[in-house]
């Protein structure tokens, strides 16, 4: 489980021998959906050393690494090994090209050998154009800056309007999602609810939808509601003052 008390990274100590010993990947997901957490270089480090002590592949996905809020550009697992490791990158978030389906990975040429021969026979490959777009996109970093501020601003126009509201302050690190804790006593789904109210019309993803109960019946969802900051700015000030009103 992904909590807040721990940064939204998992404690590796808390998977039992008999699983570390099964296991063939570890999966990693920084910077983070739904939680917008920031993997430390330290976390990596304990990854690596864990994967290398059980002979697993360790695997990041990255696809929102251009996301982030901060000064310093979130770390990425490539910078502190390649072998046995290999990263998934997508243009999907850097570039909001999600319908293009494209993007890439790198890491452990071993590895992204074999990555290779099984994308040939999952299809006959992307489209040369989508592959030419891709490459300009990935060679022009000001419309990266660009979205990156606009996400920032967005994100502290509904941020602020949900303390104003009453609720905790949840101001995300990186990617395009709001973490938000739901007001006590409050189920993550009963507030989703309560935010489809035709005077406020906004839609969130309940946190107990988006996360699975861990073996003692934990679901580290529960009392969460994921906002996506992708209306436009003109959108999310509308649904910040609507939601500033309601008070908890």
């Amino acid at each position: 489980p992904l909590r807040r008390s721990n940064g939204y990274l998992p404690d590796l100590g808390e998977v039992p021998e008999a699983i570390w010993e099964r296991a063939k990947i570890l999966w990693l997901c920084y910077p983070n959906s739904p939680t917008g957490a920031v993997a430390t270089r330290e976390f990596y480090e304990e990854c690596l050393t864990y994967s290398r002590k059980y002979g697993t592949l360790l695997v990041s996905d990255e696809a929102y690494i251009d996301i982030y809020f901060g000064e310093e550009r979130p770390v990425s697992l490539l910078e502190l090994g390649r072998e046995g490791v290999v990263a998934f990158f997508s243009l999907s978030k850097r570039s909001a090209m999600t319908g293009w389906r494209v993007g890439y990975l790198a890491g452990d040429r071993r590895v992204v050998e074999v990555f290779r021969k099984v994308k040939t026979n999952i299809d006959s490959g992307t489209p040369t154009f989508i592959q030419d777009a891709a490459a300009a996109a990935l060679a022009d970093e000001e419309h990266v800056a660009a979205m990156r501020e606009e996400y920032r601003q967005k994100r502290d126009i509904l941020v602020d309007a949900l303390v104003d509201a009453g609720l905790p302050e949840c101001r995300p690190e990186s990617t395009l999602y709001v973490w938000q804790e739901t007001p006590e006593g409050v189920s993550d789904v009963d507030f989703a609810r309560a935010l489809l109210a035709p005077d406020v019309a906004v839609v969130t993803t309940p946190g107990s939808w988006i996360a699975e109960a861990t073996e003692s019946g934990e679901n580290p969802g529960l009392g969460h509601v994921r906002f996506a900051l992708v209306p436009s700015m003109e959108q999310t000030r509308l649904a910040a003052d609507r939601i500033r009103a309601m008070k908890f």
